[in-house]
């Protein structure tokens, strides 16, 4: 419900009205880097698992959640963004989160319609939709300023950050998940915290 209440107000807003088309097209990226980060994630596990919970955690947390995900979105956004003559301030911010967005509704889709969750399904949407969706939501603005930082600087530590930052915290949110629930909420929160301290500085270096 969060990811469907943000895309409709971004997507019908008169602010972005221009950008109406080049966000479906993101958002449609989203979608489409589900089917090899699906893949991956899987050969990930097979290969690195080995059923003891620690590793098993860090291997689902930190490479087949935040590596293998947050670099598909990265590739997507940079492979994206060449497309666009003029880059306006919040264009990049946007077109990243559509892409999150568009990679959180299916990924959410995909675990409320798996057969092992059929009889919690309901809880599972609920549970995701409060969680994983933030998580995906605040990552891609995450991502979305260093870029755009980087963009505007050239400077190549905000494309460090801009990589390394949203692996960690996807990374560290889902190996949480496993034992501490109210860690990964925590994420969460500072996620949003470091999203608002990324728009305020975006607005001094656009001024």
């Amino acid at each position: 419900m969060p990811a469907i209440v943000v895309v409709s107000f971004i997507y019908f807003s008169n602010k972005f009205a221009e950008l109406k088309f080049s966000i479906l097209k993101a958002f449609i990226l989203g979608i489409l880097i589900c089917f090899p980060a699906g893949f991956l994630n899987t050969l990930a596990i097979q290969t690195f698992g080995n059923k003891e919970e620690v590793n098993d955690a860090l291997v689902t947390g930190f490479m087949a959640g935040g590596l293998v995900e947050e670099l598909l979105k990265f590739g997507a956004l940079y492979l994206y963004l060449p497309t666009k003559k003029i880059i306006r301030r919040y264009d990049i911010v946007i077109y990243a989160l559509f892409i999150s967005l568009g990679f959180a509704v299916y990924e959410n889709f995909g675990y409320v319609f798996a057969k092992k969750y059929s009889e919690i399904s309901f809880e599972v949407a609920f549970a995701r939709a409060f969680t994983a969706v933030p998580m995906h939501i605040f990552n891609g603005i995450i991502m979305g300023y260093f870029y755009e930082f980087y963009v505007l600087t050239k400077n190549k530590k905000f494309l460090g950050y801009t990589i390394l930052l949203p692996i960690f915290l996807h990374g560290c949110y889902n190996f949480f998940c496993f034992g501490n629930p109210f860690i990964s909420k925590a994420i969460i929160l500072m996620m949003i915290f470091l999203a608002y301290r990324l728009n305020i500085q975006s607005k001094a270096a656009y001024k």
